[in-house]
């Protein structure tokens, strides 16, 4: 009976296990599925995506790459315009959210669940509904065709500052902050030594979050910025696409789109690491 128990419960094992692989190869093969179909399409020519879609490549990558490179777009500016706004908006958000919800943390005052829930709060606000006055505070502050304003308010997320919070209750106990403390540490030395390495995993996945959505920004710094000098891939990839339809080339299009991934992919394998390690390390510690 024992040994007839043992072999059910294994089958029903291995078939769980063989569901869950099928379900996440449907599911790999889902989301990679459209990478593959815009690498494809950034080899074709324009006439040759007019005719439909083929899952075989093409020859004229390299061509639509000259097109692209030496057409009236400042491509490589405009990459290194989405890097610096991108990896500055990263760098600040994480470590600026994360101060800020170690301040909420780690401190007891009068006014602390007021403006946690303020914070959340701010959550519920569209960046819509704010824009009109945003963009007229920038002109105010003569501010345009500049990056401060795409970067600085990037500082105050709400959503990066509840994510933190959040683990930071279940990693971070405040014995060993006031352990720290009675050391003789300071609170910036606490923050800067103690708190942000044990953070690691969450800035990571925040980093990542924070890092593609400045990237993938169109609605504001469209607002903001005017000279082609100063604008971000997705304005010049919108451009590319409204061009005049006799100047129109869906292959730069798809070469354009392709070329504006790779920082991303980049950024992902980067922080990736300190995603595994922070999974592992609590899987140790449960």
């Amino acid at each position: 009976m024992n040994e007839n128990k043992n072999l059910k419960k294994g089958l029903g094992i291995h078939a769980r296990r063989f569901i869950a692989y099928i379900v996440l190869i449907l599911v790999t093969f889902a989301c990679l599925f459209w990478f593959y179909v815009l690498f494809i399409n950034a080899t074709r020519s324009n006439g040759e995506l007019q005719a439909g879609f083929t899952p075989l490549p093409s020859t004229h990558l390299l061509e639509n790459w000259n097109n692209l490179v030496h057409g009236t777009l400042p491509v490589w500016q405009g990459m290194i315009n989405s890097l610096i706004v991108s990896v500055l908006s990263a760098a600040l958000c994480t470590y600026f959210s994360t101060m800020t919800a170690y301040a909420i943390h780690a401190y007891d005052f009068k006014l602390k669940k007021y403006i946690y829930a303020f914070i959340l709060a701010v959550m519920m606000i569209p960046t819509q509904v704010t824009a009109l006055g945003f963009v007229k505070l920038v002109g105010t502050l003569k501010m345009e065709d500049t990056f401060i304003p795409l970067i600085v308010p990037t500082i105050a997320a709400p959503v990066t500052f509840f994510y933190m919070k959040q683990y930071m209750e279940s990693t971070l106990p405040v014995s060993l902050i006031e352990a720290a403390r009675i050391d003789g540490s300071g609170e910036f030395h606490t923050f800067n030594n103690i708190v942000l390495p044990l953070m690691k995993p969450a800035i990571a996945v925040q980093a990542i979050f924070t890092f593609v959505s400045s990237w993938n920004n169109y609605f504001v710094p469209a607002l903001i910025l005017h000279n082609d000098k100063k604008k971000t891939l997705p304005i010049l990839i919108a451009q590319l696409r409204a061009a005049d339809w006799l100047k129109f080339d869906m292959g730069q299009v798809y070469v354009m789109i392709a070329f504006s991934i790779f920082p991303v992919i980049i950024i992902y394998l980067i922080l990736s690491r300190h995603i595994v390690q922070g999974v592992a390390l609590g899987s140790v510690k449960g």
